[in-house]
């Protein structure tokens, strides 16, 4: 799909990272771009940046918190409201959090931000994905989705909680929305694949103060650039050979197979009925 001029592409946690290197991408190749992003100051900064390295001024900021599932409705209403037509939607938005924190709606930060967000923005922008086909929905997800259960008797896990646990959950949840999604957009035009970007060095885990925050910190030297990591991200939203491909999981601009957990079709549907009582989106 070539992305061009008058192509939109929406980019969540576009501020730093893999997702700043998406938009910039994205922005250099003509298409306007909605950046995403948590921190005004921050989003600003990164808007001022992708503008002047592409030349690119239709580059907007948008400023939510998507853990919380009321900013991500507001999100999506002012997206629609701007772009009747989206060519990609990039869920990249993500986080670890140490400890255990929980959001207003009284869910696990990391599941709402890392799962719930997605699926919920997803589900409000479908109908103008729908009507703008062929588009494409990329989710990012991790490796870390092999070591992941769902616990679906405890999504948010309040008996037994880790940070790594709650991560490995939500990126599993990613991939299980991926393929679900796919399932029920069979036939429209509109695709939906998980991504796994790699080990990157980027601000992932800092916003811990603790050992997490120090592995991360120590580990990036040994990480890919975000440049790198973000290739497979871009590829897949504009890969003319991958046109109609879904439901896939994509490590390295390559196919592959996920987990087990990762396949299990009844799981994937139980998952999104739970998130759909969680979220209640209005336009599914």
């Amino acid at each position: 799909m070539s992305i061009e001029e008058g192509s939109t592409c929406v980019v969540t946690g576009a501020n730093s990272g893999i997702g700043k290197v998406a938009a910039a991408e994205f922005a250099r190749m003509g298409a306007r771009v909605v950046m995403v992003c948590r921190n005004r100051e921050k989003g600003r900064t990164a808007l001022v940046e992708i503008c002047q390295a592409t030349g690119n001024t239709q580059v907007e900021l948008m400023i939510a918190d998507l853990s919380e599932m009321e900013q991500v409705r507001a999100t999506a209403a002012r997206i629609r409201d701007r772009y009747p037509h989206i060519d990609v939607l990039l869920n990249n938005a993500g986080a670890i959090h140490r400890p255990r924190q929980v959001t207003s709606d009284g869910f696990e930060r990391t599941f709402a931000l890392n799962h719930l967000a997605p699926f919920l923005l997803t589900l409000e922008l479908e109908p103008v994905l729908r009507a703008s086909a062929p588009s494409r929905i990329v989710t990012v997800a991790s490796d870390a989705h092999r070591r992941g259960r769902i616990h679906f008797d405890d999504l948010h896990l309040e008996r037994k909680y880790s940070p790594l646990r709650a991560y490995a959950q939500s990126k599993l949840a990613n991939v299980l929305f991926a393929r679900e999604m796919a399932r029920r957009l069979e036939g429209s035009g509109v695709t939906s694949n998980a991504v796994h970007p790699g080990a990157v060095a980027t601000g992932f885990g800092r916003n811990n103060r603790d050992l997490l925050a120090w592995l991360v910190r120590v580990g990036a030297r040994f990480l890919r650039t975000p440049e790198e990591g973000a290739r497979t991200l871009v590829w897949l939203a504009t890969e003319d050979s991958v046109e109609g491909a879904t439901g896939g999981y994509y490590v390295d601009e390559k196919l592959r197979k996920p987990s087990k957990a990762a396949l299990d079709d009844e799981a994937a549907t139980r998952l999104w009925d739970l998130s759909l009582e969680m979220t209640r989106p209005s336009a599914s």
